[in-house]
């Protein structure tokens, strides 16, 4: 069984998507297609390419969810529909145990995909990191675990500019504490 486990960018650009995705899709096509566990976080950007390439290929997707309002804080549009979208292709989902999103929930959820993951794959230009629970430190804490990480940007890959969405900001700032110690197990 092969497990492999997606940090990266939430910002691609529109016209990153498809190169990312067939760099995705023949990085996983490596792997027989019964052996092949993807986990995502399911956020936009690299998380939703990679799920939708696990799934192209007839792999298993298990979606990793940082909070309980991790689909609430998602504005209605193409991320919220891709979303709910692969949530409902997922075979199973977890839930960590923060009834709102934050750094603690972001860096809880990143220790369990690299917990169980075989390889993780970062959709990363390899630029420094913001805040812990983000890409740049999903990465490192891999690499000191010991646990195989492959980078994919491929030409044509690019970002948007980096800073987030005000309300996104807003939201963030607050951050609850843990509800209990033990992810949710949505569906086995």
């Amino acid at each position: 069984m092969a497990t492999i486990a997606v940090t990266g960018h939430v910002n691609l650009t529109a016209a990153s998507v498809p190169p990312v995705g067939e760099a995705l899709r023949a990085l996983l096509a490596r792997y027989p297609a019964p052996e092949l566990t993807g986990m995502s976080c399911l956020a936009p950007g690299a998380d939703t390419v990679f799920a939708d390439a696990v799934l192209a290929l007839g792999g298993r997707l298990m979606a990793v969810l940082p909070s309980a309002d991790h689909r609430a804080r998602l504005p209605e549009g193409p991320d919220a529909v891709a979303f709910d979208r692969l949530l409902g292709a997922a075979a199973e989902v977890e839930v960590m145990p923060y009834r709102r999103g934050g750094t603690d929930a972001y860096v809880a959820a990143n220790r369990l995909l690299l917990g169980r993951a075989e390889l993780l794959v970062a959709v990363w230009d390899g630029g420094p990191g913001g805040r812990p629970g983000g890409t740049v430190h999903a990465v490192a804490a891999a690499r000191a675990r010991g646990l195989p990480v492959e980078v994919v940007w491929p030409a044509g890959a690019a970002r948007q500019d980096p800073a987030r969405p005000a309300t996104r900001g807003r939201r963030n700032r607050r951050e609850p504490g843990p509800i209990d110690r033990t992810p949710a197990r949505i569906r086995p």
